[in-house]
């Protein structure tokens, strides 16, 4: 787990899809993060990963993949009882201040350009690339990460400006980061997208935070 000082930072995005605008300042309590996605080791603990019989998904320090927004929080629940802290999913504005890694305005955790596309089968092994400036891998990448929040195209409109935990009620949960399989379109550190709480894809897994 990496320690994110409290902080203000810039949410959002005046390049990208209309649901990353307005640009707003945003602070966040300090909060710790998994240095790396959960691993199909550490969710192998819980339960048996979804694809634990598919060479292409099933590398212990690979990241889990094909859980649903459901299985991640049952995981954090399982894993703040066995453990005695409180572990969750990261909010989505919690995710984003991570994924800058303390650096304003660049469109990656790596700076401005995108990586180049890649032909790949699967996700990576964790922490095979360079860390952001947290010291967090894999941010942006390997697989899409679910959020806490409930999703709403325009909730940047009323978003309080304190630790923002997304609307009370929706039917989509946010995600955030590329993958293996969507390297470019949501590889940007303000890229936003959603998926309904039930869905499994093989290209979605996530990381934990603590508070």
């Amino acid at each position: 787990m990496i320690t994110i000082p409290g902080t203000w930072f810039v949410m959002g995005s005046e390049n990208g899809q209309d649901n990353e605008r307005p640009l707003h300042r945003v602070w966040i309590d300090t909060f710790e993060i998994g240095a790396c996605q959960v691993t199909n080791a550490e969710y192998a603990q819980f339960e048996p990963p979804p694809f634990r019989d598919d060479p292409h998904f099933n590398d212990p320090s690979q990241p889990v993949a094909g859980v649903s927004w459901t299985d991640a929080a049952r995981y954090c629940e399982w894993l703040s009882d066995r453990s005695g802290c409180r572990f969750r999913l990261p909010t989505e504005a919690e995710w984003e201040c991570a994924a800058r890694g303390g650096v304003e305005g660049n469109h990656y955790p790596w700076g401005d350009d995108p990586h180049d596309k890649r032909t790949l089968d699967g996700p990576q092994r964790v922490g095979a690339g360079a860390p952001n400036g947290y010291g967090l891998f894999d941010m942006c990448e390997n697989v899409h990460e679910w959020c806490s929040d409930w999703y709403a195209a325009d909730y940047y409109r009323v978003s309080p400006d304190r630790n923002p935990s997304g609307p009370a009620t929706g039917s989509r949960r946010v995600s955030r980061g590329g993958s293996w399989r969507h390297q470019i379109p949501f590889s940007r550190c303000a890229a936003r997208s959603s998926l309904p709480p039930e869905s499994r894809y093989t290209d979605y897994g996530f990381r934990i935070v603590s508070s």
